[in-house]
């Protein structure tokens, strides 16, 4: 299964008042894998930034010259994010804001259902842990998710922490160490385990049916034919 761990900063909190998106981060998970594939860039909004949504992602409007515009990097974002699972922490927020650059550029396809799945991990939160605080900083700080690198809201960053976030609350999986510099458990590169922390869990056992037993004590006999058969002797 591929999913597509995505985060987005944007030049305020409203697309309908004319608010777009200047940086956007994506991180693919392959059955449930970080495969160190990445989507990430940086966006020319052509308007100003809000001193509020400066001060949480320090990005300035001189940041940005240079940088392209949301339809130059349209097509080769799609193409990034076709077919999978998108994985966002309220998806309403990040979802509103791409469909809106989709629009303004008149795209023929601007719903990002057309082009994936989207699962909201802010609304998976609030499911697993009702009545409590679920934002990314407090699952980080629930699921032991070292956070200690994001000093201020960045989309890649951010991506890539709920994309450990999000394999530790949905029951924990391999999860491989991206950062050269990091060391948990072991050296650049390795394979740390995630404990899984669910405690509903229950192993699930499916007996042979007659017809397949019946099926195997045959196969059992013909091998005995030729000799002792080692299967039957262990039992």
């Amino acid at each position: 299964m591929r999913q597509i761990v995505l985060d987005t900063e944007t030049t305020g909190l409203s697309s309908a008042e004319g608010h777009r998106v200047i940086e956007i981060g994506c991180i693919e998970l392959l059955n449930r894998r970080l495969t160190g594939r990445e989507f990430h860039r940086f966006l020319n909004p052509d308007r100003d930034i809000d001193e509020g949504a400066e001060r949480v992602h320090g990005i300035s409007r001189a940041d940005l010259d240079g940088q392209p515009r949301f339809h130059e990097i349209a097509d080769e974002l799609l193409a990034f994010l076709k077919d999978s699972e998108l994985v966002i922490h309220n998806a309403a927020f990040d979802v509103g804001f791409l469909e809106h650059e989709l629009a303004l550029m008149n795209h023929p396809k601007p719903a990002i259902t057309e082009h994936a799945m989207v699962l909201d991990t802010l609304t998976l939160a609030r499911e697993l842990h009702p009545g409590q605080r679920n934002s990314l900083d407090a699952l980080c700080k629930r699921y032991d998710v070292d956070a200690s690198r994001r000093d201020v809201h960045g989309a890649l960053i951010d991506a890539e922490l709920l994309a450990r976030v999000y394999l530790a609350m949905t029951g924990g999986q391999e999860a491989l160490l991206l950062d050269e510099d990091e060391d948990i458990h072991g050296g650049s590169g390795e394979e740390v385990l995630v404990r899984p922390r669910r405690r509903d869990l229950h192993l699930v056992v499916i007996s042979a049916s007659k017809e397949e037993a019946a099926a195997h004590e045959a196969l059992l006999d013909k091998m005995q034919e030729s000799g002792p058969c080692l299967f039957r002797e262990t039992n």
